[in-house]
């Protein structure tokens, strides 16, 4: 069998959509993650979901590192108690 054949259904690419996530985030049993990684070997675009996930992951991780400048945190504290007393 081809690294890059495509023999699972539609349905079977859902379920392991769904687990991708949990893969990234080392959430799954072990049997589980093996399933999960013998299924990208042989899938094409369920792989290239699993690799734009994690890259979205990793962006995500290092913009939270990344603190606001001082006078965007003030103009926006200033919206919300602006917000605060409107309502």
């Amino acid at each position: 069998m081809s690294a890059h054949k495509h023999d699972a259904s539609p349905t079977d690419c859902a379920d392991f959509l769904e687990q991708i996530v949990f893969l990234i985030d080392n959430e799954l049993a072990e049997p589980d993650a093996d399933e999960v990684k013998r299924h990208l070997q042989s899938c094409n675009p369920c792989l290239e979901t699993y690799d734009q996930q994690r890259i979205v992951k990793a962006v995500v991780a290092r913009s939270c590192t990344e603190v606001a400048p001082g006078d965007l945190r003030a103009k926006i504290m200033v919206q919300i108690q602006e917000l605060r007393t409107r309502s």
